[in-house]
């Protein structure tokens, strides 16, 4: 005797698997190109914070000029029926998202400034264990240590923390320098220091707040798109929050210094219009993302950063090679490359 009720086949269909993997391929290709984008922006920041660049003014006009091109599309967003009321509780969470927003792009480009676009990129390896850690705490996963994916993310989550400290506190002896010559000349150099290690450590230090808040933003990010699923609309008061947020920092921080805020029509000025047109695009993907598969998903593409960084050359606008973990830095027409000792 057979139930009155079907039930649903078990296998999707061969239209249902095209589809999901095409969705799929999207979410990976849409973060890839996000990463990128990211790597290569820190890139040029540097590179325009030796012509004068501010931090300050950087993120205040290129975040206001994402909010100017997020505009339109809010309004039609607004139109939809299918959204709830933006409400008050709604614009506070992102307001909050904002602060945090505006605490971790700070502190992520004075990093840089101390630093470089690779150790930026090594020590957000640390992203996925901070947000794995807070997804547990508000319930967004589940640990058993019963099950092997569970043991594999705790393990990870250990080990990426650790690996992070390695790259802040731990500087190999100088093993050779690379010429930036086309003849390329090797020289073997006595193990020792170099003289900028306190700000290799103020950078790493900062760097490491930014990734903490990164995660915090992630997490805050899929509670705010599961109450109010409207990624432009969400990307536009982020956006506005920021710069409001950064401009008014720097205007306390700069009180002194007012030239920070003109802009010179050189490579401060294609920094900033390229962040101001990246940073849409990549907030909207970013709020469509964790609506979708989580704020851990979003989490599990920044240690892919310091690939890309290795393969664009990324160490003070010069080519190096680096073993491990390691300190480069720029002399003049050579670079020096520095390795840890493998046993």
């Amino acid at each position: 005797m057979t139930d009155s009720h079907s039930t649903r086949p078990t296998f999707p269909t061969m239209a249902g698997a095209v589809s999901l993997w095409r969705r799929e391929a999207t979410f990976l290709t849409a973060m890839l190109a996000s990463e990128t984008g990211i790597v290569g922006l820190n890139i040029l920041f540097k590179a325009a914070t030796s012509k004068g660049l501010n931090s300050y003014s950087f993120l205040g006009y290129s975040y206001l000029l994402a909010s100017l091109l997020l505009s339109p599309s809010h309004l039609f967003s607004n139109r939809s029926r299918s959204l709830p009321p933006l409400s008050f509780s709604i614009l506070s969470k992102i307001g909050l998202l904002g602060l945090v927003g505006s605490t971790y792009v700070i502190t992520s480009y004075i990093g840089v400034k101390y630093s470089n676009p690779t150790l930026a990129s090594a020590i957000s390896n640390i992203t996925p264990a901070v947000t794995f850690i807070l997804a547990v705490i508000f319930r967004m996963e589940k640990v058993r240590l019963k099950e092997r994916s569970s043991v594999a993310k705790v393990m990870g989550t250990i080990l990426s923390l650790v690996g992070a400290l390695v790259v802040v506190l731990y500087h190999g002896p100088r093993l050779f320098i690379v010429s930036s010559a086309p003849n390329l000349n090797f020289h073997q150099l006595s193990p020792s220091l170099s003289s900028s290690n306190s700000d290799w450590i103020i950078g790493g230090c900062l760097l490491t707040i930014r990734d903490i808040f990164v995660s915090v933003s992630f997490v805050l990010q899929a509670h705010i798109m599961s109450e109010y699923p409207a990624a432009f609309t969400v990307s536009f008061f982020y956006t506005l929050f920021v710069s409001i947020i950064t401009s008014l920092t720097g205007l306390v921080v700069e009180r002194n210094n007012p030239s920070v805020w003109i802009i010179r029509f050189d490579i401060t000025l294609i920094c900033i219009l390229a962040m101001g047109i990246f940073t849409p695009v990549y907030y909207v993907i970013r709020s469509w993302t964790v609506r979708y598969k989580g704020p851990l998903y979003l989490a599990i593409f920044k240690p892919l950063s310091i690939l890309i960084a290795f393969d664009r050359r990324s160490f003070d606008n010069d080519r190096v090679l680096r073993c491990d973990v390691g300190e480069s830095k720029r002399r003049e027409d050579s670079v020096i490359v520095t390795c840890r000792k493998r046993e």
